[in-house]
């Protein structure tokens, strides 16, 4: 049996779940680097959108983070 790459597992998510976040990614899939692996896959031809969102933390201090989409 083929073992999953990341960007396999990144991919699948986005399939499940329509979107992933580095949230997602590091919680559910053990990937922290998001970005970079969102980088190769667009070197391997796969599109994307990336939608910035301004929210606060815990401690109601202003945080941002991205969700990433493939794109049709």
């Amino acid at each position: 049996m083929k073992r999953l790459t990341q960007k396999d597992r990144i991919l699948l998510w986005i399939a499940d779940n329509g979107s992933i976040t580095s949230w997602d990614a590091y919680k559910e899939l053990g990937i922290t680097q998001l970005a970079t692996r969102i980088f190769e896959l667009k070197d391997l031809g796969y599109k994307f959108s990336k939608e910035r969102i301004i929210s606060k933390n815990r401690y109601g201090y202003p945080t941002h983070y991205d969700i990433y989409r493939l794109e049709d």
